[in-house]
C-alpha cells in the first residue's frame, strides 16, 4: 500500500473512523505479529502482544509523528510492550535438592498466586463481570470466549464463523469499550 493511502487512513483514524483502523490493522498485522513471533516463539503471546500494540497505537494515534514511518512507530510500540510483558513474567524460585549431586540446582516456576492475590482476584472478578455485562452482547461474547473459555483467535473465528481479522478487531474493540466503561465507573 502506498504512503498516500496510509497517511489518509491515519488521518481518518485520528477522526475515529473504524474503517481506517481496520485498514491499518490489516495492512500492518503480519509485520507486527511476525516481529513478536520472532521474539517470543509463541503464537498466543505474539498475537496477544500484537493486539496490545494496535490497541495502544489506536488509543495514542494523535501522538503519531508523520515524520517517521507508521510501521516503525508500530514496531517501537510493540517492542516496548514486549519489554513490559517480559518484566511481568512469573518469578522463579531456586530449589537445591540435597539428594542429587552436590551443587545441582533446579529452577521451579512459582505459578501459584499468593493468598493476597487470590483475595484480590475474587473481589475484582465480580466487579469485572458487572462491567462486562454493560457491553453489547456480541462484545460480551468475544470477551467470554477469549478470556473465560481461553480460546485462541483461530478457535473463536471458527466458533462464530467469522474471519480471523474480524475476530481480532472485534476483540480489540470490546477491550477498548470495556476499558472506557471501567474508567467511567472509577
Amino acid at each position: 500500500m502506498n504512503s498516500e493511502k496510509i497517511n489518509k487512513a491515519i488521518q481518518e483514524a485520528k477522526e475515529g473512523k473504524q474503517s481506517a483502523f481496520n485498514l491499518l490493522l490489516n495492512t500492518y498485522w503480519k509485520d507486527i505479529y511476525h516481529f513478536q513471533f520472532s521474539k517470543t516463539k509463541n503464537e498466543d503471546e505474539a498475537e496477544d502482544i500484537a493486539i496490545k500494540t494496535f490497541s495502544r497505537a489506536f488509543d495514542k494515534i494523535d501522538l503519531y509523528n508523520p515524520k517517521f514511518a507508521f510501521k516503525n512507530w508500530l514496531l517501537s510500540i510493540s517492542h516496548n510492550i514486549l519489554i513490559d510483558h517480559n518484566r511481568k513474567k512469573k518469578t522463579e524460585t531456586i530449589s537445591i535438592n540435597n539428594s542429587q549431586e552436590k551443587g545441582e540446582i533446579y529452577r521451579i516456576s512459582d505459578d501459584a498466586p499468593s493468598p493476597e492475590d487470590r483475595l484480590i482476584i475474587e473481589q475484582n472478578l465480580a466487579e469485572l463481570l458487572g462491567y462486562i455485562k454493560q457491553l453489547k452482547p456480541h462484545y460480551q461474547e468475544m470477551i467470554h470466549l477469549r478470556y473465560f473459555q481461553e480460546l485462541s483467535y483461530k478457535e473463536i473465528s471458527e466458533a462464530i464463523g467469522e474471519p480471523l481479522n474480524n475476530v481480532k478487531v472485534k476483540l480489540l474493540r470490546a477491550k477498548k469499550l470495556l476499558t472506557e466503561i471501567i474508567k467511567k465507573e472509577k
